[in-house]
């Protein structure tokens, strides 16, 4: 048998802030997010099975991540629930899609919570491999399922 990694990719936009940080990045702010999934399986060998030969459909995948994670989050605000301002929060239609978190909403604990979406609701046999979220050209995080075994 075979194991085999599929890798999807997805791209959302995201405003956050890092209340308490000593940088500008304190300060409300987006990104353009590349976040890449992988998932690890065996390939269906049941020939008479419409998805004989693949690990998982992508279609399936991408429903998958699209509904855990990219419409909650794409063009929305995130901030740490005990960090945000209440005028904030009180400017509904100003600001749109905000999400209050319990987490400094860095890339890294984004990525913890995207894994914990996305681990349990993954079809028996396939496992999250990693997850990869890229916040800007040069700079991203990496979550490994080996490394938070």
């Amino acid at each position: 048998m075979s194991k085999i990694r599929l890798t999807k990719e997805f791209k959302f936009e995201m405003a956050h802030a890092l209340g308490g940080y000593d940088g500008p990045c304190r300060h409300i702010h987006g990104h353009s997010y590349e976040l890449f999934v992988t998932i690890t399986g065996e390939p269906n060998h049941d020939a008479n099975h419409p998805h004989s030969g693949m690990v998982m459909d992508f279609r399936e995948l991408k429903a998958l991540v699209r509904t855990q994670i990219v419409d909650e989050f794409d063009h929305s605000l995130v901030l740490k629930r005990d960090t945000a301002p209440d005028p904030l929060i009180n400017l509904s239609d100003f600001v749109g899609r905000l999400i209050l978190v319990d987490y400094q909403p860095t890339s890294e604990n984004l990525l913890v919570d995207f894994a914990g979406r996305l681990r349990e609701r993954l079809p028996e046999g396939i496992t999250l491999f990693s997850l990869k979220l890229r916040e800007t050209v040069t700079s991203y995080a990496e979550w490994f399922a080996s490394d938070n075994e």
